[in-house]
């Protein structure tokens, strides 16, 4: 009897086999970072075909603009990524030449596209910044040059003469980065409406890049929030 009582106290072993909760999580990231690196090549190469072949100097100003903060600037900072990097074995400072060398070239087709829309609305006699999404976009590229500042003291930590750890310095820039992305998909959003994309796309081509931006911002959010801000509640001793 009392066998029995002891054997029943015991919790029954189920016969279904159960889920692998990180393992699934693991395989949604895994296959959500692919879906943003081709969401990325997507959006460029729709830009790029809507835009050929070229006519004039302004269709440049949308290809080079996409180029730089749709795919270059987010697959910079997508590097950090354990689950979306296209370089995940790599070591850590390995991925910040990587990002460094991204960001260089989405900074210079940033500049380059910017230039040509002032050189175009100066040869046209047109005001500046009079669209919510040309002043955007003018915010959006002062803010880089701001960031890549922050980019520089956090990599050189020394020519900042200052009492902030380099652990605290990630932290910022990476917020930082995160709040510039956002205007970017915010001036991006604002792109879908002006008269050159109405005109040159179809209703499906817009929706579609629609939906690629806020899959783009909704990645690089999660990647800046789960990488990053976690460490900021650690001892200085565990971060990083």
């Amino acid at each position: 009897m009392a066998e029995n009582d002891k054997d029943s106290s015991q919790p029954l072993s189920s016969s279904v086999p159960s889920l692998d909760t990180k393992s699934f999580r693991a395989e949604v990231a895994d296959t959500l970072g692919m879906v943003s690196h081709i969401s990325a090549i997507v959006l460029t190469g729709y830009v790029i075909y809507l835009a050929w072949p070229f006519p004039n100097l302004f269709s440049w100003h949308p290809v080079l603009m996409t180029l730089a903060f749709a795919f270059l600037m987010t697959e910079a900072i997508l590097f950090f990524s354990p689950e979306s990097s296209l370089v995940p074995k790599a070591q850590r400072p390995t991925k910040v030449n990587y990002h460094v060398a991204t960001m260089i070239a989405a900074i210079v087709c940033g500049f380059s596209g910017f230039t040509i829309i002032y050189i175009n609305k100066n040869n046209s006699n047109k005001d500046h910044f009079t669209s919510w999404h040309g002043t955007f976009g003018l915010i959006v590229v002062c803010y880089m040059c701001v960031q890549a500042t922050g980019g520089v003291i956090t990599r050189y930590p020394k020519l900042l003469a200052s009492k902030l750890k380099p652990a605290k310095l990630k932290l910022y820039h990476a917020t930082s980065g995160l709040f510039l992305f956002i205007l970017v998909c915010a001036t991006f959003v604002l792109a879908l409406f002006s008269n050159w994309f109405v005109t040159n796309s179809s209703d499906l081509g817009w929706y579609i890049c629609l939906m690629v931006i806020a899959l783009l911002s909704l990645m690089v959010m999660n990647q800046v929030t789960t990488e990053y801000v976690p460490r900021a509640f650690k001892k200085p001793s565990q971060q990083y």
